[in-house]
This record gives C-alpha cells, sequence and structure tokens, in this order.
C-alpha cells in the first residue's frame, strides 16, 4: 500500500498564524489560541472578549457558542492582519447584537470601534469618514445627533415624476450581500422581496418601489418555516441607484434606524427627536445562529427576527422638480424564545411611507379658520341682532348670549366644513394630477387634525340642525277661513220642541285639509335623499371612484385584480366623497328648480295655489314679532261650493274675468313676511291665552263640554281678529305693504323696526319655507354629508356609511312629520281642539282620517 494512502502518514501544513507567532506548530502560553489561531498576547489588542449575545425583548443575555469560537480570532485577524473577511464577520457579530455600544464592556461593537478608532491612520473608502478601509462601514459616526445632518441637508441629486416623457417612478434600490463568516455573496436588487417576509406575487411585491404608492404588508408566519428558510443570517448594506442629469448612474448609502440600538444601555433610537439617534448601515431580517448554546448544529434557544421593516421618504421642502432626501430604513426586531417551532409564529410588516413637511399646509390652514372664524363672528352677530329684533326686544341677556352661540356653532360648521373640503380637493387634485412631484399626502399621524375638523363640523352642524328642529316647536300656525255663510236653515231646537232659524255653518274640512297639505309639504325637499345616496354609492362602488382615494400615484378608476392595492386615505376619502356628494347634489336641485318645478310639480307654490282655492290664509309667527303670511282669500267670495261653480270659477280666472289673486289690488303677491307691532302681538296673546291656559278655578270647575266650547269660541275670535287685523279694520294696529331692501335681503334681517304699526314685506321667493325642509336644503345636504363622511371616516366603509345615513334621514323625516303633525309640538289653531274632540269617539272613522 502506497504511504499517500495512509493518513498517518500525511504532513500537513502549520498555519502561518502559528508559526509567525510560537516559530512552532504549536500554540503554548503566554500566545492566545482562538479560532484555530495563534495571536501574541504582547501587543495592545484586549485580551477580555465577552462572547455574549444581547437580547433586550426578553431581558437577557446569554453565551453564544458563534460568538465564542469566532468573536475574538475575526476580531484579531481584522486587527492584527487587516483580513478582510474577518473584518466583515465582526462587523457582522456586532449587527447580530443590533450594533448596541457599550463603552464598559468588550463585546462585537466595542471591539469594532476600538479597531475603527486605532486604524484612523487608514485612507477612507470615497471619502465617507465613517467608512474606514478593510473595514465594513457599520455606523455614521461614533457620537450621537448625526441624524438631522444625514437625512435632511443633502438632497438626493435626482428628480422624480409621475407623468411625462421623462418620468421617473421607480425606486431602484440595490444591496451588497455577505454571510455570517463576513464573505461577498453578491450585488442584488431588492425586487422580488428580498427585504419582505411576507409572500406575495411578484408584482405586489414590486409595488413597494412604485414611488408616491404608500405600500403596507402584514403577515403572520409559522418559526418552523423560518426556521427551514433562513438556517444562517444573511446581511445587506443598501444602497439606492439613480441617474445624474447627465444619465451617469451612481448609488446612494441608505441610513438604517434600528430601533433596538443601544448605545451606553439606553434606546436611543426609540427617541422621536432625531438628534438623539444613532444611524447605522447594514442589516439582516433572521438571525438563528447567535442563539445557539454550546452546540451550532442544535436547535436555536433564541431566535431574532426583523418584525417590522419600514422605508420612510421625505420631499424636500418647496421643491417642484421631485427632489427627495436620502431614504430611511426604520427597523425593529423582535426576540423569540424558541419552545416549539410546529405551534408557533410570528407576526411580520413591511412599509413604505412617504413624508413632506406640512407646515406651511397647517399655517395657511390656521390663517384660514381664523380669518373664516372672524366672518362667522360678524354673521353671528348680524344674526342674533336679526333675531333680537324681531322677537321685539332690546336687551340683551342670557337668552341672547345663548341664542349667539348657537348661531356662531352652525356658522362655525361651515366654517370647517369649508376648510376641511377644500383641503381635501388640494390634495386630491394636487397629487393625483402632478407631473413634476412637488407635493405627498400626508401620513395617517398628518391626517389627524383634518379629521378632528370634519368631528367639530358634524357636532356643530347637528347642533344648528337640533336648534332648528327646537325652532319649530315654538311656530304658531292659524288658518284663517274667509269662507262665509250663505244663508239661513231651519233648525230643530232641543228641550223645545220646535224650529228656528240658524245660519249655515262653514264647513272645518277645508281647513283640515289645507293643514293636512301642510303637513304633507314639512319634509318637501329639493333633492330626493334615497336617490342621492344611491347615486353617490354607485359611483363609488361601482364606477370606482373610490380607487382615487388609494395612497398611489394613479388617477385610474379601475385596478387589476393582481396589482397592488394600495391603502385609502382618509383625506382623499373625504375629497371623493364630499366632491361625488356636493355635485350630484347640486345637479339635483338646479334639475329641481329648472326642470321638475316648471313642468312636472311644484309643491310649495301648489301649496300657495290650494290656500286660495280652498279661501284659507295662513297666518305663521316664527317669532314673536315676525312671521309668514300666505294670503289665501278666494277672488270669487265663496270656495266651499259644488263642481261645476268651482270650474266656473277658475275659468273665469283664467280668462281674467275677475279680479287677482293678491292682497293689494290689482296684484299677484300672496306671500309676505310679516313684521307685527308689540300692541297687535299683545292682542293676539290676549286671545291666544284663552285657549292655551290649563290652569286655573276656571278650568278646573268647567266640564269637558265647555273647555272645548271655549276653545272653539277662541278659535272665532282669532279668525275674525286676524281677518278684520287684514282688511285694515283696526286702526290701531294697522299694518302698511312695502318691499326689502337689497341689504335686507342679504343680511337676512329687517332694519326697521315696527312701532305703531305692522309691516308686511312683499316676498316673491316664497320664504316660508324657511320653516320646511324645503327652506333648509343647503343646512340638511351639508349635515347628511358629515353623517355619511363621519361613519366612512369611522369604518372605512362607504357601504355602511350610507346604509346609516339613510337610516338617519328616515327617523329625521319622521320626527319632523310628528312635530308638524296636528297632534304634534307645533300650534295648530282651530286644528288641536277639532282633533282632540273627535279622538274620543275612539270607533269614529273620521278620527281615523285625522291621525293619519
Amino acid at each position: 500500500m502506497p504511504l499517500s494512502h495512509w493518513p498517518y502518514f500525511r504532513c500537513i501544513r502549520c498555519e502561518p498564524t502559528f508559526i509567525n507567532t510560537s516559530r512552532s506548530c504549536t500554540c503554548s502560553a503566554p500566545n492566545i489560541l482562538t479560532g484555530g489561531l495563534c495571536f501574541s498576547s504582547t501587543g495592545n489588542f484586549p485580551s477580555r472578549v465577552i462572547s455574549s449575545a444581547r437580547y433586550g425583548d426578553l431581558g437577557m443575555s446569554f453565551t453564544s457558542e458563534w460568538f465564542v469560537k469566532y468573536l475574538q480570532s475575526s476580531a484579531a485577524a481584522c486587527w492584527v492582519y487587516a483580513n478582510l473577511t474577518s473584518c466583515q464577520a465582526l462587523g457582522n457579530m456586532c449587527v447580530m447584537n443590533m450594533n448596541s455600544y457599550d463603552s464598559t464592556t468588550f463585546d462585537a461593537c466595542r471591539l469594532f470601534q476600538f479597531i475603527f478608532e486605532n486604524t484612523a491612520g487608514l485612507r477612507t473608502v470615497h471619502s465617507i469618514s465613517f467608512w474606514r478601509q478593510n473595514l465594513p462601514w457599520l455606523f455614521y459616526g461614533d457620537q450621537l445627533g448625526l441624524g438631522p445632518q444625514v437625512l435632511s441637508t443633502t438632497p438626493l441629486p435626482t428628480n422624480f415624476s409621475f407623468k411625462g416623457e421623462n418620468q421617473n417612478r421607480k425606486l431602484k434600490f440595490v444591496a451588497a450581500s455577505y454571510d455570517v463568516r463576513g464573505n461577498f455573496l453578491k450585488w442584488q436588487t431588492l425586487e422580488g422581496g428580498i427585504l419582505q417576509l411576507c409572500p406575495d406575487t411578484e408584482t405586489r411585491l414590486n409595488a413597494a418601489y412604485s414611488f408616491g404608492t404608500t405600500y403596507q404588508q402584514n403577515c403572520e408566519i409559522p418559526l418552523s418555516k423560518i426556521l427551514t428558510d433562513f438556517p444562517s443570517p444573511i446581511f445587506y448594506d443598501v444602497y439606492l441607484e439613480y441617474t445624474d442629469e447627465n444619465q451617469h448612474q451612481y448609488i446612494w448609502a441608505v441610513p438604517v434606524l434600528n430601533l433596538n440600538l443601544q448605545y451606553n444601555k439606553i434606546f436611543v433610537n426609540q427617541d422621536s427627536s432625531s438628534s438623539k439617534w444613532l444611524l447605522t448601515r447594514r442589516i439582516f431580517l433572521v438571525d438563528a445562529l447567535s442563539g445557539r448554546e454550546n452546540d451550532l448544529g442544535s436547535q436555536p434557544r433564541l431566535i431574532r427576527i426583523a418584525t417590522q421593516i419600514s422605508l420612510s421618504i421625505h420631499l424636500v421642502p418647496n421643491t417642484k422638480n421631485g427632489n427627495i432626501y436620502p431614504p430611511l430604513i426604520t427597523i425593529a426586531y423582535s426576540d423569540i424564545d424558541v419552545t416549539d417551532p410546529s405551534s408557533q409564529s410570528v407576526k411580520v410588516s413591511f412599509s413604505v411611507k412617504y413624508e413632506m413637511n406640512q407646515g406651511e399646509a397647517q399655517v395657511q390652514t390656521d390663517i384660514a379658520l381664523g380669518v373664516l372664524g372672524g366672518l362667522a363672528v360678524l354673521s353671528s352677530l348680524l344674526k342674533t341682532a336679526g333675531w333680537k329684533r324681531r322677537i321685539g326686544s332690546p336687551m340683551i341677556d342670557l337668552q341672547t348670549v345663548m341664542k349667539f352661540l348657537v348661531y356662531y356653532a352652525g356658522d362655525l360648521a361651515n366654517v370647517f366644513f369649508i376648510i376641511t373640503v377644500g383641503t381635501g380637493l388640494y390634495w386630491l387634485i394636487f397629487f393625483k394630477a402632478q407631473k413634476s412631484i412637488s407635493v405627498l399626502l400626508p401620513v395617517p399621524a398628518q391626517e389627524e387634525r383634518l379629521v378632528t375638523y370634519v368631528g367639530c363640523a358634524f357636532a356643530l352642524k347637528a347642533l344648528q340642525f337640533l336648534h332648528k328642529l327646537i325652532s319649530q316647536i315654538t311656530i304658531d300656525i292659524f288658518f284663517i277661513d274667509w269662507e262665509r255663510p250663505k244663508g239661513k236653515v231651519l233648525k230643530a231646537v232641543e228641550g223645545e220642541g220646535g224650529v228656528r232659524s240658524a245660519t249655515v255653518p262653514v264647513s272645518i274640512w277645508r281647513t283640515y285639509f289645507v293643514a293636512n297639505e301642510w303637513n304633507e309639504i314639512q319634509t318637501v325637499r329639493k333633492i330626493n335623499p334615497l336617490f342621492q345616496i344611491l347615486t353617490v354609492l354607485f359611483f363609488l362602488e361601482v364606477v370606482g371612484f373610490k380607487n382615487l382615494a388609494l395612497m398611489d400615484s394613479s388617477s385610474s378608476l379601475s385596478r387589476s385584480p393582481a396589482s397592488y392595492i394600495a391603502p385609502y386615505s382618509r383625506i382623499l376619502r373625504y375629497a371623493v366623497s364630499t366632491a361625488l356628494w356636493l355635485v350630484i347634489g347640486i345637479i339635483q336641485i338646479m334639475f329641481f328648480a329648472v326642470f321638475y318645478e316648471r313642468f312636472i310639480e311644484d309643491k310649495i307654490r301648489q301649496f300657495v295655489d290650494l290656500c286660495c282655492m280652498s279661501n284659507i290664509s295662513v297666518f305663521l309667527l316664527s317669532h314673536k314679532c315676525f312671521g309668514y303670511y300666505i294670503h289665501g282669500r278666494s277672488v270669487h267670495g265663496h270656495a266651499d261650493t259644488n263642481m261645476e261653480e268651482m270650474n266656473m270659477n277658475l275659468k273665469r280666472e283664467a280668462e281674467n274675468l275677475c279680479s287677482q289673486r293678491g292682497l293689494v289690488p290689482n296684484t299677484d303677491g300672496q306671500t309676505f313676511q310679516i313684521a307685527i307691532s308689540s300692541q297687535m302681538r299683545q292682542h293676539y296673546d290676549r286671545i291666544h291665552d284663552t285657549l292655551t291656559r290649563k290652569n286655573g278655578p276656571a278650568r278646573l270647575l268647567s266640564s269637558s263640554a265647555s273647555t272645548f266650547e271655549q276653545s272653539i269660541k277662541a278659535y272665532h275670535t282669532m279668525n275674525k281678529f286676524l281677518g278684520s287685523f287684514i282688511d285694515h279694520v283696526h286702526k290701531e294696529m294697522d299694518y302698511f305693504i312695502k318691499d326689502k331692501l337689497l341689504l335686507e335681503r342679504i343680511l337676512g334681517m329687517e332694519f326697521m323696526e315696527p312701532m305703531e304699526k305692522s309691516i308686511f314685506y312683499n316676498d316673491e321667493g316664497y320664504s316660508f319655507s324657511s320653516v320646511l325642509y324645503y327652506g333648509n336644503e343647503a343646512t340638511l345636504l351639508i349635515f347628511d354629508l358629515l353623517f355619511f363622511c363621519v361613519v366612512d371616516l369611522a369604518c372605512q366603509n362607504f357601504v355602511l356609511a350610507a346604509f346609516l345615513t339613510y337610516l338617519q334621514q328616515e327617523k329625521k323625516k319622521k320626527h319632523f312629520n310628528q312635530l308638524h303633525s296636528p297632534s304634534g309640538s307645533v300650534k295648530y289653531w282651530g286644528i288641536v281642539e277639532g282633533i282632540s274632540c273627535l279622538s274620543k269617539r275612539e270607533k269614529n272613522p273620521v278620527r281615523r282620517y285625522l291621525n293619519c
């Protein structure tokens, strides 16, 4: 057998470090044997090395077998021989220890820092002072406070754009990868999910690097899969590849903010101030190696995983060409105690966010809020002054202050609404339509101010609507019946056995009918609420307008199911919702005013015509000394007639064979705003008190029949009084008719105070509708819109928001009708009494009709 085949006779060359140190193949004391290498102990290199791995999350540190075998040898080979691979391996062990630095212990990072400080004479790499020759670049300096200088001093020398011929919409990240022993593996692009632990399609993974697309990926991965896929850590130095104006390609080092880094046992990178950060360079995804004790082939006791990786891109302030500062990778590691890998799992996330300085936008918003808020104060003061004039009270009391605050709440709600809509449309238009990038969407934390403003707008608008609802309760409505008896009839006298002549009673059914029609028009609106909700929902969900609210640069209304769907921006959702709601609402109002009311049905004007056909006028007091009057006195003298005579009257009126309907002869003016004098109001109240008096000896002693008779008597007295007032019978309580000044119409108040005479203002705009839904369409439209948006901002669901909005509309409509029904809170003169009498006959069909 040849000697070469006999293993016991082979000669193996001694390790060079043994020969250089001891001139033999043994490493005897006082020399140091570590990692299979022999080093002299006479140098100034630290001999006591800490081989512990720190696990701050679990509050523990233990001796790592990997560090025991290779930490000191790697550090010594790097220090003594400037071995590139050993220096990289030492740097990797520092990164495995979270780049944590402690000046009192010689662990991996302290050893690296020792070598860095003692090789100051060596030249730097690419003129970067933090990158020493032969050493990896791990830190941005050895002191805190360089964060602002690194992150916000020098913009990246390239431009980004969404559209145009030279569009640049891709972030080209590359990485130099190393194995745990310090060997360089390769340069590789980050596309394909290199830093993304969550599995997904390549298209969705690569969407993370599309500029302007806010990216969010979350998943839960079994620990067994992680141990299988990452038996040994891979380390990455990340760079951003870019092209300058001369089309030359360069790379820019991407700094890392490691949230687990400890500087002298303090988590400095978790501070909110960047001036206290210590930025680093190298990262890894999974470390299942340093957590092994005693045997590198055994299952790790602990495993460290990058559970949160976030890439932040900051736009340079006031840029017009899409300039950005160097990106920042923020990474957080979690330490997992491995007990049963098959049943354990870990949640990981990867995100990309874009930020810009919102200081200027906030200043402009504050200015707009201050200016519009000041105008709201003036508007509220004018409304309060007009209200004081209308109630006939010159004194400023607590009620006046409360009224001013309520008016101010409504005006301030409009201010918040205008600001939020303007802000939302600004971000929607300027972000989605820009070519060269100059604005980026606010991050969720920056959206809180707008969300707060929307909440304030809704709360204040709800208070305004509640105030309007309560105001309706104080309204007095009297239906003046102009009909007169047509003659006399013979009537039997009970108890006397005889007959006598009596006037023909005037039918009450015309009054009931007009009151019922008044109740029907309470909730008439200029839009169809159900159509409004369904149309908005159709455009959002079916047409795809909701895709405009995605936090990416695309303006497309449709998205491929295979593509990545970015998270929604609350600002953009609010902007798209309000824009659609307002546009559809305005179109409905225009259609209603231009076409529907002219050619199909105008219920407000039809009600005025009905009053005239029924010979019924409506006297309505919305305030103590202010209200509205609808002149319904028939030009034919009688309305309680048969069909033939009614048709003849209408024909005569159509052929101008009779006088016009207006209160003033030879005019058509039937609707008026009225400001009544205090004397007229006092007389009105005296009659009113006889009907509404609930207490007193007379009330207690009288029977229900006599009470009803008193009510009927009071009704006839009021009917006679108001009829004679309209006919100028009471000279001491007369009135005159005039037109409102233009400024009075604009400000919504009256300059002239009714002293001796009441004032009737011509009102061609049917402003009595201000006590109906019809005249408060703007308030209702904005209230419904804000309700819809508040629900959507809370739950991020347009369908649920639409459903709840419809429910509150129906409930609001029902409650409003109940308040204005004859049995509700609004005072219908002559109607309540009749119903209360008939209601005692529970089986009477008339009562069932009146209750409908």
